[in-house]
């Protein structure tokens, strides 16, 4: 990669912080204004200090529920996405490597991919109870469709002459898809898990709200019903840096584990 290659990159990180900052700073005015009532929209200044008293970062003696919050739903976020992304990826190779297979299944697919994870979560709580395996379930099988359906579409799409060469080898279908299949399948299956990482994120905090579990989600629930707007945001800022990070760790992640593809 050379400079000029480099060069675009940089510019639009510099115009990405420049319309977050400009977000910010509008968000300053509308609070300090008056636009907007504090009541319901805290400064930014409330807001960064309910987020370190939270963290246990002011130096103060905070109570650090926010942190505590923090990690349960990101344990259950990293959880329901591995569980999704290991059943994803199984069941995606097993329908995508047979033609007469995925005649039989794509309709069924079809029918229950729409369905929302969040609208299955009274059957889930009438099956598992209130409890942080119902969640994790709901979590797991809500992040499972992208990856699926990518790893389906992955091995749909291999060349059909590499099927004729693994026939004349006499490759097993093991082999078939540990050699061919899973290389072919890769750029879609790591897109498919960027996505389910976003929706298991999602899954995890509208199920902490509706199952009463610890987490983000409760705490925002809670931080609305008792109108504490800075503990409110300062929750929906953390769960932004959650998104924001964990996608850039699995896009590097990705870049890496596709070097072989680029010239």
């Amino acid at each position: 990669m050379n400079s000029n290659d480099r060069a675009p990159s940089g510019l639009h990180w510099l115009g990405s912080f420049a319309v977050l900052c400009a977000l910010v700073a509008l968000w300053w005015i509308a609070s300090n204004a008056g636009w907007v009532s504090r009541v319901f929209l805290p400064t930014p200044q409330a807001t960064f200090a309910s987020l370190l008293e939270g963290l246990n970062l002011s130096g103060d003696s905070g109570n650090g529920e926010l942190l505590a919050f923090t990690q349960a739903t990101v344990g259950r976020m990293v959880e329901g996405w591995l569980l999704a992304s290991l059943f994803g990826v199984v069941l995606g190779a097993a329908i995508g490597v047979s033609p007469a297979v995925r005649a039989w299944v794509q309709p069924t697919l079809e029918f229950i991919r729409p369905l929302p994870a969040s609208a299955l979560l009274p059957l889930a709580i009438s099956i598992f109870g209130l409890n942080p395996g119902m969640v994790l379930f709901v979590v797991a099988f809500g992040a499972m469709w992208p990856v699926l359906l990518a790893t389906v579409h992955g091995f749909a799409a291999v060349e059909p002459r590499l099927a004729e060469v693994a026939r004349c080898l006499q490759m097993s279908s093991a082999a078939y898809i540990w050699k061919m299949g899973l290389p072919n399948a890769m750029p879609d299956i790591l897109a498919g898990m960027r996505l389910a990482l976003t929706i298991a994120l999602i899954v995890a905090v509208v199920g902490e709200m509706i199952a009463s579990q610890s987490g983000l989600g409760q705490a925002i629930l809670l931080a609305a019903r008792a109108f504490r707007a800075s503990d409110l945001f300062a929750g929906i800022v953390l769960l932004g840096l959650i998104g924001f990070v964990s996608n850039a760790l699995l896009a590097f992640a990705e870049k890496r584990l596709l070097r072989w593809q680029q010239p």
